[in-house]
């Protein structure tokens, strides 16, 4: 490979969060392999960018230019053929922060709002601190993978006013198929609901799959659809805060400009701006070499399991980098499994019940990283179960 992702990183005392073990409770010893951020350097296309703005010396106000947004029109055209228009663009600081303006924007206090669990623990704190009704819509786990109970899809959606779409799905590693976004869209049409489509994680997809951006599907489901995008989980840029929220729907963008305003949310970080930039116009042939990197780590985790560790199993990630372990064999309480994991594997992992009640009995592990990593993870998780 032309890049090195087998490279180790050392984070501690970089302001990461990932290894501030003191402040949340956990062993200077543990491994952590938690929050969705990668221990692989960004790509030097961006390295360079930021170091030439660093050497202009002046960091002022700023906001994306004509050039910004040709290089985000192209990206998107060429990984998945959709055509977004300068027009349908907002700017904030991250998907999560999107999800609670568009919340905030397009429904009101006691109004039900859909999520699949297990999915993204911040959805279901969203519509908790906007005072909104959580309605849960449960994935189907069978046969080592995730489907839609589609009858309960739509008796929740009757009660509701916006469901929140996970795509590619966080944990599970779901990319969902065509028809299953069709069906999703059409019952949400039906009954007049809007949707936030989070597809932050949409560059991560495997081969034999492709993501379908929801909104591109039809233009009636561009018309409900706010389009929550962002290079930060793609090329590993969380610390420089910047997301691309897609709206072709004029009124809906309004509300969601206002609310924006109402919060205070102004002009993006430079920084920001030139990395997201230089990502979009030098860092394919990167992403596309970790993608390589990234399916043999999943390969080595399973492959791992399934020789000595049999009694917990990967659920087969058809996109993202995180790694959902089903250990519901090892017969343990949800407690039980995370008090082993941490204190006596020392692993630092998301807890499944993390992501819902339906994630207990399950761990979710982020592996992007490098693969001497997963294997000193792998270790550690078979030397404490291995006699279960």
């Amino acid at each position: 490979m032309k890049f090195d992702f087998d490279k180790i990183v050392d984070r501690k005392d970089t302001y990461s969060i990932k290894y501030d073990h003191a402040a949340r409770g956990m062993p200077d010893d543990t491994l952590p392999m938690w929050v969705a951020d990668m221990d692989i350097q960004a790509p030097p296309c961006v390295t360079e960018a930021l170091q030439r703005h660093v050497e202009h010396g002046i960091f002022g106000y700023s906001e994306p230019d004509k050039n910004y947004f040709d290089a985000v029109h192209s990206w998107y055209m060429r990984r998945f053929g959709w055509n977004v228009e300068r027009s349908w663009l907002a700017m904030t600081p991250g998907v999560v922060t999107a999800v609670h303006i568009a919340i905030l924007a397009l429904t009101s206090p006691g109004d039900g709002i859909v999520i699949q669990e297990p999915v993204y623990h911040p959805f279901a704190m969203a519509i908790d601190r906007t005072r909104r009704k959580l309605l849960v819509n449960e994935l189907v786990y069978g046969d080592g993978k995730y489907s839609i109970d589609f009858d309960d899809f739509e008796a929740k959606i009757k009660q509701s006013k916006l469901f929140v779409l996970c795509s590619p799905h966080n944990p599970g590693g779901r990319v969902w198929e065509l028809d299953e976004l069709t069906k999703m869209g059409e019952i949400c049409l039906r009954n007049g609901v809007l949707v936030i489509s989070d597809e932050i994680h949409q560059d991560f997809v495997f081969p034999g799959r492709r993501h379908t951006v929801f909104a591109d599907i039809a233009p009636e489901f561009a018309d409900i659809a706010v389009t929550c995008t962002s290079p930060s989980k793609t090329f590993n840029l969380a610390g420089l805060p910047l997301s691309n929220i897609f709206i072709s729907n004029k009124k809906l963008l309004e509300k969601f400009a206002h609310e924006c305003a109402v919060c205070g949310l102004g002009h993006p970080g430079v920084m920001s701006l030139v990395a997201c930039k230089a990502a979009y116009e030098s860092g394919e042939e990167w992403l596309e070499e970790l993608l390589v990197y990234l399916k043999g780590n999943m390969a080595r985790i399973d492959e791992f399991l399934r020789g000595c560790l049999p009694k917990v199993k990967l659920v087969q990630p058809e996109g993202t980098y995180l790694a959902w372990l089903d250990c519901k064999e090892l017969g343990l309480g949800a407690h039980e499994l995370d008090e082993m994991v941490v204190h006596e594997a020392k692993l630092w992992l998301d807890k499944g019940t993390k992501f819902g009640a339906s994630g207990a009995g399950f761990q979710r592990m982020n592996a992007a990283c490098p693969r001497s990593t997963v294997s000193d993870a792998l270790s550690r998780l078979e030397s404490v179960f291995r006699k279960i």
